[in-house]
C-alpha cells in the first residue's frame, strides 16, 4: 500500500504548495476587483440618469433661462459702453440742433449720437417721435442704466426733453447752453421729478434693428 502511495505524494506535495502560493494572489486581486466592480456600477447608473449629481453641476432653471437669452448678456454690455461714452462728453456745450463733438449737442442729438456710436441703433431726431418708439416702458422704480427717461414742462404740455438714465436716480443730458451743455442731474430734483414723464427701454430695439424707424 504505501508502495503504491509514494508515487502519488510529490504530485500531491506540488499541489499543496500550488494552492497555497496562490491563495495569496487571489485575495491581494480579489479586493480591487471589487471595487472596479463598484466603479463600473456607479458610471453605468450615471449612464442611465439614475446617479445623484451635484447640485454645483447642473446649471439652475434661471442660468437655463438666460443661456436662452442673448439680451441678458448683451443689453448690460451695451448700457455700459452708452454711458461711458456718456461720461466722456460731459462739458460738451449745448447747442440747439447739433448732434455731433464738433457742433455740440440738444437733448435729443446727444441721445442719438450715444445710441448709434455704441448700440448701433438710429433714433430719431425729436424727442416727440423718439418717445413714440415701440420700445418697452419702464417705470421709474425699474429704471436700469442705458434707459431713455423723457420731461416736460413740470408735468406741462408734450415731451420737451431726454436724457439716458446712468443708476443711482441720475441720468446724463445735454441740458441747455445756460446750464453747461452735457451734464449729470438727479432725478430727485425738485424740477425734474416734477417734469418726469416716463422711461423706455431703447435698447431692447438693439435685438430688432427693423422696429427703428430709418430717419434721413
Amino acid at each position: 500500500m504505501r508502495k503504491r502511495l509514494a508515487p502519488l505524494l510529490p504530485f500531491a506535495l506540488v499541489s499543496l504548495l500550488t494552492a497555497c502560493a496562490m491563495q495569496p494572489e487571489q485575495a491581494e486581486i480579489q479586493h480591487p476587483l471589487q471595487g472596479f466592480q463598484f466603479d463600473l456600477r456607479t458610471d453605468s447608473a450615471e449612464l442611465d440618469g439614475n446617479a445623484p449629481v451635484a447640485a454645483t453641476d447642473e446649471p439652475t432653471e434661471q442660468q437655463l433661462k438666460e443661456l436662452a437669452d442673448d439680451q441678458s448678456y448683451e443689453l448690460p454690455a451695451l448700457a455700459d459702453s452708452v454711458v461711458e461714452r456718456g461720461f466722456t462728453l460731459v462739458g460738451t456745450p449745448y447747442r440747439y440742433g447739433g448732434s455731433s463733438t464738433k457742433t455740440g449737442f440738444d437733448c435729443s442729438g446727444f441721445v442719438s449720437f450715444l445710441f448709434r456710436k455704441e448700440a448701433g441703433i438710429e433714433l430719431p431726431r425729436s424727442t416727440r417721435e423718439m418717445i413714440n418708439l415701440d420700445a418697452p416702458k419702464i417705470k421709474r422704480s425699474d429704471l436700469e442704466p442705458g434707459d431713455v427717461v423723457f420731461f416736460n414742462n413740470r408735468g406741462r404740455g408734450r415731451v420737451s426733453h431726454a436724457g439716458i438714465y446712468i443708476g443711482g436716480d441720475q441720468f446724463i443730458h445735454s441740458s441747455s447752453s445756460r446750464s453747461g451743455g452735457v451734464r449729470v442731474d438727479s432725478l430727485d430734483d425738485k424740477y425734474w421729478r416734477s417734469s418726469f414723464m416716463q422711461a423706455k427701454r431703447v435698447l431692447a430695439l438693439a435685438q430688432d434693428s427693423s422696429a427703428v424707424p430709418a430717419h434721413h
